[in-house]
């Protein structure tokens, strides 16, 4: 594997309470930028309905087993507004989604907006994108839930032309650009980086080979990740993209020691399997009842122990 090894924090923006709390989700960031963490990540819900036990059915997308994190009047801060705040607070950790629901967008406002954030943050935006399982959210937005993937294709498309392109021409039944321009671009060449989310199947696969720069694996990909990293180099190579340009997250937890330090050195134990079956980012959280005062401490070890064995 020669992607680098990196380490990322999951921040909480949402919570069951009415407003999630600001000044730990500053705390939070400013922390991993002072402990050279390399990703804050955070999520999205744009509306939540009744039916959250849907979560659990992979069929739609959803989890075997999974529960959703808050009720339906759970507050859930939007991801990219939060980020471009959160990004004039730090100075060089960087920021994506996890997920973001972009067949819910507009493509060409989704790529003003992704390249603004970039520009403004100095090249520090990354998007991670999935289909999603709540039907709610598609039929609010005027969006039909069924083609979803063909949506999220069709927008991860447009966005990377605008990128990279002086002038974009593409049609289809929906929209039409005609010679359309689009400034400023994104700060980072080629544009603002794609993790795709999916399981190993065919329409995500597809995705990520054409758009991906990483993979966020989902469902029992995910439970399994290093059966699920196998069977996604399998699929890369057959669609002719090389697995080892693709990089790969998955959850992680740190070993903590009797008196809630970081074990050092059984975290860096844990962490070299999964670094040898093709991890390259690792995934850590936090209850959030941490406090952001002692929270620097513990990334920078965690981010120590991984760097040091993973290397």
């Amino acid at each position: 594997m020669t992607e680098p090894v990196t380490v990322s924090l999951y921040l909480l923006n949402f919570d069951a309470e009415p407003v999630p709390d600001l000044a730990r989700l500053i705390g939070w960031t400013r922390a991993a930028d002072e402990a050279g963490i390399d990703r804050v990540i955070l999520s999205e819900h744009v509306v939540l309905g009744e039916r959250l036990e849907n979560y659990a059915r992979p069929e739609l997308g959803g989890i075997r087993g999974g529960t959703q994190p808050t009720g339906p009047d759970g507050s859930w801060l939007d991801p990219l507004t939060t980020i471009a705040y959160l990004s004039a607070l730090t100075s060089r950790v960087r920021f994506a989604t996890r997920i973001l629901l972009a067949a819910l967008r507009s493509p060409v406002l989704l790529a003003k907006t992704a390249a603004t954030i970039d520009v403004l943050s100095g090249g520090r935006l990354e998007l991670g994108v999935g289909v999603g399982w709540q039907r709610e959210e598609y039929e609010s937005t005027g969006r039909d839930f069924a083609g979803r993937g063909r949506r999220l294709d069709r927008n991860l498309a447009v966005c990377q032309a605008l990128w990279n392109n002086d002038r974009v021409d593409y049609a289809d039944a929906e929209i039409r650009l005609d010679r359309i321009h689009q400034m400023p671009k994104p700060a980072q060449a080629g544009g603002v980086p794609i993790w795709v989310s999916g399981t190993v199947n065919g329409g995500a696969m597809d995705r990520l080979a054409r758009y991906g720069a990483g993979w966020i694996p989902w469902g029992d990909d995910a439970a399994d990740v290093t059966g699920g990293i196998a069977r996604m180099r399998a699929a890369m190579t057959q669609r002719q993209r090389d697995p080892e340009t693709v990089q790969v997250t998955t959850a992680f937890g740190p070993v903590l020691s009797g008196d809630g330090t970081i074990d050092r050195d059984a975290t860096a134990a844990r962490a070299a399997p999964l670094r040898l079956a093709g991890v390259t980012d690792f995934l850590v959280g936090f209850p959030r009842t941490e406090n952001p005062a002692g929270l620097a401490g513990k990334l920078g070890a965690i981010a120590a122990a991984v760097r040091g064995e993973t290397s």
